[in-house]
């Protein structure tokens, strides 16, 4: 692997956003609308959105990027923000941040990049002083899942959200810090 993983800067939010673009309907449910999906990435995913941020204290954005190309491979979303109240009902580990995005390239997909920007991402989380990370994971998501279970996450309970006009349902998962 001939990768780079480091912090996101502000430099980095048009290719995040073109990234994001390519990533995010691969991780959506089968029953997604490509209507929802695209308005999900106009709304959320933008490179407005992410130079947004990349200005917000309580996030950290980490990405891989090939030495030979500089094209980002992968990225990670860490955010402290405070959970919702289902999540928050589910979760056990106080002081604890969200893994809100994390995506590897499909070509990338198998090469070690997605076990190298894991490691990277919960060293920032406890260099931040946090003692456990979460994330949620679509039901129908298999693949990612089994990855979360490799990393010792553990479901812990489920979340419900809005994409478009659809009810999307997520596993819930944890795991403690300490062990990173």
């Amino acid at each position: 692997m001939n990768d780079t993983v480091r912090a996101a800067t502000t430099n980095d939010a048009h290719a995040l956003a073109a990234f994001a673009a390519i990533t995010f309907p691969l991780s959506c449910p089968p029953n997604a609308t490509a209507k929802d999906v695209a308005a999900h990435i106009a709304e959320h995913l933008s490179a407005q959105q992410f130079a947004a941020y990349l200005f917000d204290p309580l996030r950290a954005i980490m990405v891989t990027v090939d030495e030979a190309t500089d094209a980002l491979t992968g990225y990670t979303m860490l955010n402290e923000n405070e959970p919702t109240e289902d999540v928050a009902a589910v979760i056990s580990i106080g002081s604890t941040v969200e893994l809100s995005k994390f995506y590897v390239h499909p070509a990338y997909h198998g090469s070690g990049i997605a076990r190298t920007l894991m490691a990277a991402t919960l060293r920032t989380a406890i260099e931040r002083g946090l003692a456990g990370i979460w994330l949620g994971v679509n039901n129908h998501n298999e693949r990612a899942h089994r990855f979360y279970l490799k990393q010792h996450f553990v479901d812990v309970g489920t979340r419900h959200y809005r994409l478009g006009d659809s009810l999307q349902s997520d596993f819930v998962m944890e795991r403690p810090l300490l062990d990173a």
